[in-house]
């Protein structure tokens, strides 16, 4: 009866102080990361599930992906990455956790004119916090810039680029996206998405989708997401549900 009681209270709690919060920002569930940050001394969490089919004979599912961020100040975020696959190829499944990822979003300019808001994302990728199946050869880094313009009081348009490695091959596999968000209301808020990945020796591939966000209340936001291949090397399609959360 005390649990219950406590966890009550730590909800009533959570929404009392979200109304005295801007609504949270998040980098889910479209694939364009946002240039806004955690406010100072706020821990945000955001976690989605996603299943997708990459060709007739394999598929890719996370159960779940976490970014978890806390605000250092309002120029600087800590981040950490931890992603638990399930992989099915030519019959074989194996399944585990990724090699985690550690990093920091900076804030580099707000919105001035026609000059982005702007921020800097980069990680890099630790080869044995993972599991076996998993683990790769190298320490590998992957940046992006992130910039979003203001177009009106209800709809954004958004860019990344920037660059990846897996920390198996040397080689790097660039990155873009871009995407316009539109909101419906102060609850309802929509996107639709083109991105890309272009590795150095190989063919870029190429995938469009569309979400739409619901938000509880300033600190609890939940997310529902699906994708298609444009390109004949990209996954088939995907879809993805989530929710995230500041405390």
């Amino acid at each position: 009866m005390k649990k219950i009681i406590l966890f009550l209270l730590l909800i009533s709690n959570l929404i009392s102080y979200s109304q005295e919060t801007e609504p949270l920002q998040t980098d889910r569930p479209d694939q364009t990361e946002t240039p806004a940050l955690v406010p100072k001394g706020m821990f945000q969490v955001e976690t989605g599930f996603s299943f997708q089919k990459n060709d007739a004979t394999s598929y890719t599912n996370t159960l779940p992906s976490t970014l978890w961020k806390y605000g250092v100040n309002k120029n600087f975020e800590l981040r950490l990455i931890t992603e638990f696959v399930s992989e099915k190829t030519a019959g074989q499944s194996i399944s585990g956790l990724n090699p985690i990822l550690i990093g920091c979003k900076i804030k580099i300019s707000d919105e001035k004119g026609f000059l982005p808001k702007t921020s800097f994302i980069g990680h890099v990728l630790l080869p044995n916090v993972a599991s076996t199946n998993f683990k790769s050869d190298y320490f590998a880094p992957e940046f992006r810039f992130v910039m979003q313009h203001t177009l009106s009081k209800k709809m954004t348009f958004s860019y990344n680029l920037g660059a990846e490695w897996n920390g198996i091959a040397p080689n790097a596999t660039f990155i873009y996206t871009v995407t316009t968000g539109y909101t419906f209301t102060n609850k309802f808020g929509s996107y639709i998405e083109l991105f890309g990945f272009a590795p150095e020796k190989d063919k870029a591939n190429h995938s469009f989708d569309g979400g739409i966000t619901y938000l509880i209340n300033n600190n609890f936001m939940l997310d529902l997401s699906s994708g298609i291949g444009i390109t004949d090397n990209a996954p088939n399609h995907y879809i993805a549900v989530g929710f995230s959360f500041r405390i």
